[in-house]
């Protein structure tokens, strides 16, 4: 850490680092005597001239250097505010053998992928630990049990409490350990003795058991009950994380047995969670627009002709995201939402005007003509604002301005798409579903008609 700390300090105050704090070992689940974590501040967006993810570019060259040590950068969410890879693709089912090997079969795959960066497993077999073997035929020769063999080891090493005793009518725990600068190594164990219930002569426990020193991993992980390993990894350039998901998808489908179980984690779950979740949001506005426009024209069919604009506007918002290479984000689906409403308004206008002049007594084929004239104007300059209205969204910069880009891609494109196809469809629409409807106002005339006769 010491050397991460060096390599980025010379940068802080020359206009990118305002702060840097360094902390080891980390926090959280992953963290051990042989992790860290560093986390710098930037300077304000009009205060220096890279963005964030440029800044993490230069700090993955700065670490690249140094040997034995595995650093991955990682930009804090915008939604959420986590402080991980956006990519948590969870394989559980089977041994941890089983998931070891599942895991590494993903992650090369995903190396392979341009799209991916940073792939790393939280399951690393490097934390040193010492792996005591008895030889139960010597021992028992020697009359000791493997039970007194693993106490002796638990209460010089571990400790254990023995017994309490009464100090000024406070009960304190007596707690016997060994030192631990005692034992240093595996050959300290040496001065470790435990008795023989035969002879009752002390023996070393070194002539009782042999230590190997491994490296095992920190934790064996659970996710939803099953054994799980998480495979972590950060997008590059446009690469959605939709397509990410989809890759693995694909590759566990491929490559490994039908027993390997997927799930997610962090912004992976949020996204998988979300994408059924905004289409029901969708659904249901669709619906409660439909229902308000029932009941203010007395009619299940002209409402139906004014949702027809919205499909029109979503056609659009998807044709703009296209040629701007935007992606179908969190940002994009609201302004989606958005555009339910700004494309049903062109349609109440027209349709709520024909239905005026039918109620004078014009003929329907005239009516809807003469409405669809009239009403152009008024579509085409409530479309030029909400238009205009979207357009500091697609010039802004700062911090945010892609989030907002994609707001105003979709309006943009939703809107003008909508309007001017709105012209067309609408009054064509009318012509063939609305024939043998009649306005709200029908009836009322009708009643007036015959009760002043």
């Amino acid at each position: 850490m010491l050397k991460l700390e060096s390599k980025l300090l010379p940068h802080l105050g020359q206009g990118v680092l305002k702060y840097l704090f360094v902390r080891s070992p980390g926090w959280g689940g992953n963290s051990g005597s042989n992790s860290g974590i560093l986390i710098g501040t930037l300077e304000d967006w009009d205060d220096r001239d890279v963005s964030a993810a440029e800044v993490m570019g230069q700090v993955r060259q700065l670490m690249a250097g140094i040997p034995n040590v595995r650093a991955i950068p990682v930009m804090r969410s915008t939604i959420g505010g986590r402080s991980e890879a956006p990519i948590q693709y969870v394989l559980g089912g089977g041994s941890f053998d089983q998931l070891v090997e599942w895991a590494d079969i993903i992650a090369e795959k995903a190396r392979e992928n341009p799209g991916l960066r940073d792939v790393d497993i939280d399951f690393n077999q490097n934390q040193p630990q010492l792996e005591i073997t008895i030889d139960r035929d010597r021992a028992q020769e020697l009359g000791v049990s493997a039970e007194e063999i693993g106490a002796t080891l638990e209460t010089m090493l571990g400790g254990v409490t023995d017994t309490t005793f009464m100090e000024r009518g406070e009960e304190y725990d007596v707690f016997l350990r060994a030192k631990e600068e005692a034992f240093t190594s595996a050959l300290d164990l040496a001065s470790l003795y435990v008795r023989s219930h035969t002879t009752g002569a002390l023996i070393r426990l070194d002539n009782l058991v042999t230590v190997e020193e491994v490296g095992k991993a920190a934790m064996l992980k659970h996710y939803n009950r099953n054994r799980a390993i998480t495979i972590s990894a950060s997008l590059e350039g446009n690469y959605a994380i939709g397509e990410a998901l989809a890759f693995l998808d694909q590759q566990v489908v491929d490559l490994l047995p039908p027993e390997a179980i997927v799930n997610y984690k962090g912004e992976s779950l949020d996204y998988r969670s979300n994408q059924s979740a905004i289409f029901f949001v969708f659904a249901m506005a669709m619906l409660v627009v439909y229902l308000v426009l029932a009941a203010q024209f007395e009619s299940f069919v002209h409402p139906l002709i004014v949702m027809l604009t919205v499909p029109l506007g979503i056609s659009g918002a998807l044709f703009g995201l296209y040629i701007s290479g935007e992606t179908l984000n969190i940002f994009s689906q609201l302004a989606m939402i958005m555009l339910i409403g700004l494309s049903a308004k062109n349609g109440i206008l027209i349709v709520e005007f024909i239905n005026q002049l039918r109620d004078q007594g014009m003929a329907f084929n005239e009516a809807v003509v003469e409405a669809s004239a009239l009403r152009l104007r008024p579509i085409l300059m409530t479309a030029l604002t909400t238009v205009v209205g979207a357009i500091p969204l697609l010039l802004a910069t700062g911090a945010g301005s892609e989030f907002r880009f994609s707001i105003g891609v979709v309006v943009f494109a939703g809107v003008t798409v909508s309007s001017l196809l709105t012209l067309f469809v609408v009054p064509s629409m009318y012509a063939l579903m609305a024939r043998r409807t009649s306005s709200p106002d029908h009836v009322t005339k009708k009643l007036e008609a015959l009760l002043s006769s």
